[in-house]
C-alpha cells in the first residue's frame, strides 16, 4: 500500500482543480497546470481536496499511485508558491548575464554560450556567478536548470563549471612528482 497516495493532496484558498478523466487541471494565483495521469489509476475532487485511488484489479495502478498523487501535488506548490533552483558558476573568468530573452553564458569556450529562455521560466542573475531559475512546473524548471549545468558540468580536480547550489563535488588529487 502506498503512504503517500493515501493523503490526500489539500487545495488551499484562491486554488481550484478539475478532474476530467484521466487529465487534472489546477488553476490557482500563479497560473494554470495540468497533468495527465496513468491509466490505472483515478483521480477526484473531494472535500478535502484531490484524492488518488488506484482501479480495482491493478496491480499498476498500485504501483503509480504515490507517484500520481505526488505530480498533483506539484501541481498544487506550482501555483501556489513556484519553484526554484539555484546554480552557480566557477572558474576563473566564467560568468552568466540575462540579455532579453537569451540567457549568455561564458564557460572557457571559444565563443559565449547563448540559451534561449523557455516561456514560462524566469532566468535572474544576482551576481555574474549565481543563477536563479524559477517558475510553476517543477519539471521544467528542473529540465532548464539541467540543461545550463550541462554545458560545463563541474570538474573534479579544481571544481570548475556549472553546479547546482548546495552540490558538493568529490575532488580528485592531481598527478605527483
Amino acid at each position: 500500500m502506498s503512504r503517500i497516495g493515501k493523503n490526500p493532496v489539500p487545495l488551499p484558498t484562491g486554488v481550484s482543480a478539475t478532474v476530467d478523466g484521466k487529465s487534472v487541471r489546477v488553476k490557482g494565483p500563479k497560473g494554470e497546470l495540468s497533468v495527465v495521469l496513468a491509466g490505472d489509476v483515478e483521480a477526484s475532487v473531494g472535500a478535502d481536496g484531490v484524492i488518488v485511488v488506484p482501479r480495482e484489479g491493478a496491480e499498476r495502478g498500485r504501483e503509480m499511485w504515490g507517484l500520481s498523487r505526488t505530480l498533483v501535488n506539484n501541481l498544487v506548490v506550482g501555483v501556489t508558491q513556484g519553484f526554484t533552483q539555484k546554480l552557480e558558476i566557477s572558474g576563473v573568468g566564467y560568468r552568466a548575464a540575462v540579455q532579453g530573452k537569451n540567457l549568455q553564458l561564458q564557460l572557457g569556450f571559444s565563443h559565449d554560450v547563448s540559451y534561449p529562455i523557455p516561456q514560462g521560466i524566469g532566468i535572474v542573475c544576482e551576481k555574474p556567478t549565481m543563477i536563479t531559475v524559477t517558475g510553476i512546473d517543477k519539471q521544467l524548471v528542473g529540465q532548464v536548470a539541467a540543461e545550463i549545468r550541462a554545458w560545463r558540468p563541474p570538474e573534479p580536480y579544481k571544481g570548475k563549471g556549472v553546479k547546482y547550489a548546495g552540490e558538493r563535488i568529490r575532488r580528485k588529487e592531481g598527478k605527483k612528482k
